[in-house]
């Protein structure tokens, strides 16, 4: 009885068990069976062919090839993947479509293609033993993943032959022929007959068959024939010669010829010592079967960036009791926003993007760069004695009809210090007049500290006399252009810097700028330092002060990767990604190296609320990797360089965080369960239902 049916469980695609195995003797299934070892070495024989496993090599057993495993090292271990081809059948038709892992030298599954491959096999392993929310979704997900890269790189046809990867049309004709043989080999099939139906000569077709899978065309019929025929002959009572006609040999000597070219004995010495009744097979199948669970230990290095390993141990959970007192909020982030080039805040879209901004976050300073420049048209060149400071006046009406403060940045963009000294004593008496000493005095004057000693020694004289006490130097070190600007990574890392480090986030501007030298392959997503895209397209970072916003002005409780507030009888939580990285402003590049392209970390809170006295409305904002996020969206729709206005128009609508609504009544304790994807942020908004008589 070789051929056994493989039980799924609860009719799943897929089964794994982890074995250590002394014997397994002969026998096939019609579906696929992938061979992880994790500990020791065996042997495994396929049809024709045996090969040495070692640790941490892979074997692909087919549907329907006849295959045993045998013993060399006693205490091995080995994962068995068992996977319904019926399955891949729905997305992919695999019907005698073989695939194959290397075993030509001892290093050949060092590749890449064979660590992505343990990845999937470690992920389908995790989810299947931790069983978390969804697995049923993830794993056929993964599977279907796991197909592809099968597909694309391990298929009989490309797995050692480069020019078939990359040749479409080429793969495409060995595919087809390859499964004309598989299904026709029992009939009378000429290489005439195959090169007719490709519309080649039959000797172009003979040197192209030899090249591309190694054999001659006769030869791997032949071979297709005498594989076959172990199942025949273990399987069946059927005589030889009946067995060899099915097989479409035209005499029984030519089947004894070629069965015993690759299994070195006859059908017939081959039968009587393989084939065996039932009661034999089961006894001579010496294998125990261990916890799978366990092998999850030895695959921790391919699933330490997974965000749902350990599922259960990675949630976090606080507890707040809402009948306490609270300290206050010290919110930073209501100081100052840096508004970039006055020239950019002139424009009527910035414009209107800074009133929304403002509307939502009410700071008191905005910054504003280059007032004492040409771009501002104040003079023509440096040599003059007037200065117009009508559009630098505009500016600051502008700034002022949403309530914000200028902040004046002093910068090294002027290098003669006589010309710099006379603009700034004229810009201080124009504004002085024009908007009262009093009110110059709340103004904000920031000094480049890369400015010379007696340069900035001359500019707080004139600052000075002029009774401007709160100067500030201009003190900070940053890239103008990093592409993890415009990712989600900014998020958590900007509400870390204001909620734990105490710190303003000035560097960041509103909205991008050029500044001349930066890489730029895009229109959109250079890596500069606004946290509005030049196209008006708000980045993930944009939210980090929309979500701040929203926190009431007391502290019930906060700690790694989270904060509660109260307004009034209002509670707000804010969660988001915290990890130690998060102190430093890490590149792109260095973040990929972290956790890898396709891997993003996953947070899940479990927060208790005691004492929650009321009815509330809940409101859920949620801004992540996968949801919300402009940058990645802009991923999703394949990083164009360009995009035109219909493209604009979906990234500015699904550029938001996703908002769920719900509600809930007065309980002892109120439970939330939340995920950030990625990075990104979730603030949760619980607020009262006042009463009406």
């Amino acid at each position: 009885m070789p051929k056994e049916f493989i039980d799924y469980p609860n009719d799943f695609p897929i089964k794994v068990e982890l074995i250590n195995i002394k014997r397994y003797p002969i026998h096939w299934h019609e579906d696929m069976e992938i061979i992880y070892v994790l500990k020791g070495s065996i042997n495994v024989t396929i049809e024709t062919e045996t090969h040495r496993v070692n640790k941490g090599e892979i074997e692909i057993i087919n549907p329907y090839e006849a295959h045993s495993m045998k013993t060399i090292t006693p205490n091995n271990e080995v994962l068995l993947f068992k996977i319904n081809t019926s399955f891949f059948n729905r997305y992919y038709n695999i019907e005698n479509m073989f695939f194959y892992t290397d075993f030509s030298m001892p290093e050949a599954q060092k590749d890449e293609k064979y660590e992505i491959l343990r990845e999937y096999l470690s992920i389908l392993l995790c989810e299947l033993t931790q069983k978390g929310d969804d697995y049923e979704d993830v794993v056929e997900e993964t599977l279907v993943d796991l197909l592809y890269h099968l597909i694309n790189n391990f298929h009989y046809l490309i797995y050692d032959e480069e020019e078939l990867k990359v040749n479409e049309v080429q793969f495409e004709r060995y595919d087809r022929i390859i499964k004309y043989i598989y299904s026709n080999y029992n009939s009378k099939i000429s290489i005439q007959d195959v090169a007719r139906m490709e519309f080649l000569s039959s000797q172009y077709l003979s040197n192209e068959m030899k090249n591309k899978v190694g054999y001659s065309f006769n030869d791997f019929v032949n071979l297709t024939r005498v594989e076959e025929a172990i199942k025949l002959l273990l399987d069946t009572d059927k005589t030889i010669s009946e067995i060899s006609e099915e097989l479409g040999f035209s005499h029984t000597r030519y089947f004894n010829k070629h069965f015993k070219k690759h299994y070195k004995c006859t059908p017939m010495q081959y039968r009587k010592k393989y084939k065996l009744d039932e009661g034999t097979y089961e006894s001579l199948k010496q294998f125990e079967m261990l916890n799978v669970k366990d092998a999850l230990q030895e695959l921790t290095y391919y699933l330490e960036d997974y965000p749902r390993f350990n599922y259960e141990g990675k949630i976090i959970r606080i507890h707040a009791d809402l009948s306490q007192e609270g300290k206050d909020l010290e919110k930073i982030w209501y100081d100052i926003i840096n508004l970039g080039s006055g020239k950019e805040v002139l424009k009527g879209k910035h414009y209107k993007l800074v009133q929304e901004f403002q509307k939502y976050v009410h700071c008191e300073y905005g910054l504003v760069q280059n007032i004492f420049s040409q771009d501002m048209n104040v003079f023509l060149k440096e040599e003059d004695k007037f200065f117009n400071w009508y559009e630098v006046r505009q500016l600051f009406e502008l700034l002022y009809k949403i309530e914000l403060i200028p902040a004046i940045l002093i910068d090294d963009s002027i290098k003669d210090k006589n010309f710099l000294i006379s603009l700034l004593k004229d810009f201080i008496d124009y504004f002085s007049d024009f908007f009262g000493e009093n009110e110059i005095k709340k103004w904000r004057f920031y000094i480049d500290k890369d400015l010379s000693k007696d340069y900035i020694e001359d500019i707080k004289d004139i600052l000075e006399e002029f009774g401007k006490d709160n100067i500030l130097y201009w003190n900070i070190n940053y890239n103008k252009v990093n592409l993890i600007y415009d990712t989600a990574y900014m998020i958590p890392y900007i509400i870390n810097k204001y909620l734990n480090e105490k710190s303003n986030v000035i560097f960041l501007t509103l909205f991008d700028e050029i500044y001349g030298g930066e890489y730029i392959n895009n229109e959109l997503f250079y890596g500069g330092s606004g946290i509005i895209s030049r196209q008006g397209i708000k980045k993930p970072s944009y939210y980090s002060y929309y979500l701040l916003s929203k926190l009431g002005s007391e502290v019930i409780d906060e700690g790694e990767g989270y904060i509660i507030t109260r307004e009034d009888d209002d509670i707000e939580i804010l969660l988001y990604t915290y990890t130690d990285e998060l102190r430093d402003l890490i590149s792109l590049k260095d973040l990929y190296k972290k956790r890898g392209l396709k891997n993003t970390v996953e947070k899940k809170f479990s927060i208790n609320l005691a004492g929650l006295e009321d009815t509330y409305k809940v409101i859920t904002y949620k801004i992540d990797e996968k949801k919300g996020s402009s940058y990645n969206n802009w991923l999703s729709l394949g990083k164009p360089k360009r995009i035109d206005e219909y493209e604009r128009e979906i990234l500015l609508k699904t550029s938001f965080p996703n908002i769920k609504l719900g509600f809930t009544r007065k309980t002892p304790v109120y439970n939330i369960v939340s995920r950030i994807e990625g990075y990104g942020a979730i603030l949760i908004t619980l607020q009262k239902v006042q009463k009406t008589s």
